[in-house]
């Protein structure tokens, strides 16, 4: 009862002091899924402002009107009514945020003259007092600044403009560029003039600042004019806290010179995470101080509970070994709301018995069977662990506490556990679409191009949330197509965590047991036994090429320059061949970017270089086309290896895995071998290490 206490109590804390942390976070979307011209939440066009307005959900930073007259040596200012908290001064801790937007500068009344000043648009972060555009700002000033105020920190202004003209104190033609509290922008990079021909021609804009880097990126796709979409992109690094107040405001400025081509903003998205405020900072460490003192009180009781029971007597050696798992499954959960416990008998009834026709597949340690739990109307994947087995008994319990303490909309969902009488039970929600590789591989239907580049955000989201977003890193240590599962929407969800292994943050890897699967593991882990964010990283690349592809990591019957996926795209890649990597079953349906895409961010995070490895959120950032393609060297670097281990110190066992007819997110399901290793420390020659190396 004191322990239950104990918990409750460590618990309430823990959501008190939590509620009050955080600020929430601006985060909005024009046009709004129900349009409304008089919007106030978009600030355009009153009489300070200059020429902005709304029409047919478009906004109208400048647009000529016959009606009105010319727009010549016109200003218009368009922003968000809300600031947002960009960084705290008590602290210093600087926001990430993110914009996109869709957008369209057009000269299609006039033949575009690159002689003629004719001004530009910009994306604006700046300080309330700056919302207004200064006097005598049209033209090549961009509606941001003008002669007298040109330079001045006290602007309090970062930009991202779209020039149309080259003024003197341009860097270079017309060009995209990042601008601090002065015109001459810091980086630039060309466009083409072509770009302006036409207002149907829609560009797409990604901007993003890390607030711990300090890197500001720019991404802009054009409009496809001549058959091919171009890329255009910057990187500046600046400390945003050093130009800008705590509390900003976004919007977008443009102007015009002697002519005047429209300049339209089509859709505009913005989001910024949430950043710890003063007030709960403060309610923070009461928080923390009262949740230490009832912490102690509870290892304190945790330790009593253990001392009891190793004083007790138990008559059998399997009753000591269930008891103790009891004790340490019944402490965790007891933590939280998440997986229950179930009795033996309910499971036993809700597979009928572990009925051999209801059986999904067969693992390395056991079966797993399809069931229906009544009460709940859900049915269920129940994994029945072999009663022999030494190893499957401690990846049960290692797949129990980790899994048990992670919510993730792309991670398998835990629904509960036994372990009665030596049968040791885990109980998974049912994945009706079964495993990745048996749509890869097996007799499943193929999956289309969209549904292929959705599994891959998933399985990324997914190592995203365990690399960098939960309380602890989470280290996999084995991805594979077969530990990815599909749900009734074909959504991706990782499974299988029995390898698992938490991680401090901010530690780089852990010495351990070498495991995993054969062709999935990197190089440095196979080399030093170290797991870490990158390995997950490397097996993660070689799942998109997988699913690129459509074929698997290693192939020993191909020939040689083929057998291993990963550097054969990588010659592809160099010989500018790339797209014959790609699977012939999808009969030449997909987009042409979106695989070059997924091709880029598989060679680059199954790198040989570990420290050539993207991370996980940079993975991600390249399928969203939010950062530049990598290049990579005309010759995939060899691996550095020690010396090779001679055959009677390098040992393994191994468990194939059974291919099913339908599996679930609680087994494994292909024909790859899982694979547990022992290293030793090399001391002479030998083949086992290299043969390995070149596997993956």
């Amino acid at each position: 009862m004191g322990y239950q206490s104990s918990c409750c109590l460590f618990l309430f804390v823990s959501s008190f002091f939590l509620s009050f942390s955080f600020t929430s976070c601006l985060e909005f979307s024009y046009p709004p899924s129900s349009f409304d011209p008089n919007d106030a939440s978009i600030i355009v066009n009153d009489s300070t402002r200059g020429d902005s307005e709304f029409g047919d959900r478009v906004i109208r930073v400048i647009d000529p009107d016959p009606v009105k007259g010319t727009a010549q040596n016109s200003v218009g200012r368009v922003h968000y009514a809300k600031p947002f908290q960009l960084w705290d001064p008590r602290t210093n801790f600087v926001a990430d945020f993110t914009t996109s937007f869709d957008f369209a500068i057009s000269f299609a009344n006039e033949q575009y003259n690159s002689s003629i000043g004719s001004g530009g648009l910009a994306f604006f972060i700046t300080s309330e007092k700056s919302l207004v555009a200064p006097i005598n700002s049209s033209g090549g000033w961009l509606g941001l600044f003008n002669e007298r105020i040109n330079g001045n920190s006290s602007n309090q202004m970062v930009a991202v403009e779209f020039d149309t003209f080259k003024n003197e104190w341009d860097p270079s033609n017309i060009h995209i560029g990042l601008d601090v509290n002065s015109i001459v922008s810091v980086n630039s990079t060309i466009w083409n003039e072509d770009i302006f021909s036409n207002s149907t021609y829609h560009h797409r804009a990604t901007l993003s600042y890390n607030g711990t880097s300090k890197a500001f990126r720019v991404a802009v796709k054009l409009a496809d004019i001549f058959g091919e979409s171009e890329t255009l992109s910057l990187t500046y690094n600046v400390d945003l806290s050093k130009v800008l107040p705590p509390k900003v405001y976004v919007g977008f400025s443009a102007s015009s010179g002697q002519a005047a081509p429209a300049q339209l903003i089509i859709s505009w998205n913005f989001t910024s995470p949430v950043i710890p405020n003063d007030e709960g900072l403060e309610m923070w460490k009461v928080g923390l101080i009262i949740a230490v003192v009832v912490f102690f009180a509870g290892v304190g009781l945790i330790v009593g509970i253990f001392w009891r029971n190793s004083r007790r007597k138990k008559p059998e050696e399997d009753d000591d070994e269930e008891r103790g798992i009891d004790d340490i499954m019944d402490m965790d959960f007891a933590k939280g709301t998440g997986p229950k416990r179930f009795t033996f008998k309910a499971l036993v009834t809700a597979t009928g018995n572990f009925s051999e026709e209801g059986k999904l597949g067969q693992g390395g340690f056991g079966g797993v069977y399809r069931g229906y739990l009544a009460d709940q109307n859900i049915e269920i994947a129940v994994k029945k662990v072999a009663s022999n087995s030494d190893q499957g008994k401690k990846e049960y319990v290692s797949e129990v506490k980790t899994i048990s303490h992670l919510r993730h909309r792309n991670l398998v969902q835990l629904i509960g556990w036994s372990h009665e009488n030596g049968n040791f039970l885990l109980v998974y929600e049912l994945m009706p679409n079964g495993s990745l590789d048996s749509h890869l591989y097996g007799k499943r239907n193929r999956l289309t191009w969209p549904i292929r580049y959705n599994v891959v955000k998933g399985l990324a989201s997914a190592l995203l949330y365990l690399h960098e977003e939960w309380e602890q890193c989470v280290i996999h240590r084995d991805v594979k197509p077969s530990n990815v599962m599909l749900d009734k929407n074909f959504s991706a969800k990782l499974g299988d965590f029995g390898l698992a292994k938490f991680l401090e943050h901010g530690l780089g890897s852990q010495t351990t047991v070498l495991a995993g699967t054969m062709g999935y593991l990197a190089p440095e882990y196979v080399i030093r036994s170290k797991a870490s964010k990158e390995s997950d990283v490397f097996s993660f690349g070689v799942v998109a090429l997988e699913v690129a592809c459509g074929r698997r990591a290693v192939e020993h019957k191909e020939q040689e320059a083929k057998v291993v996926l990963s550097r054969w795209i990588w010659q592809l890649h160099v010989n500018g061949k790339l797209l014959e990597a790609v699977d012939e079953t999808l009969n030449g349906e997909f987009d042409e970017d979106e695989m070059r895409c997924l091709l880029s961010v598989g060679l680059w995070c199954s790198h040989p270089d570990y420290k050539l490895r993207p991370s996980i959120r940079q993975a991600i950032q390249l399928l969203n086309f939010e950062i530049p393609f990598p290049t990579f060297p005309s010759q995939m670097p060899e691996v550095l290896c020690f010396p090779p281990v001679p055959s009677d110190l390098f040992n393994y066992t191994s468990s194939s895995e059974a291919t099913s007819q339908t599996t679930t997110s609680a087994t494994t399901t292909s024909s790859n071998q899982s694979t547990s290793f022992e290293c030793f420390h090399p001391t002479s020659s030998g083949d086992e290490v290299s043969a390995l190396i070149h596997s993956c």
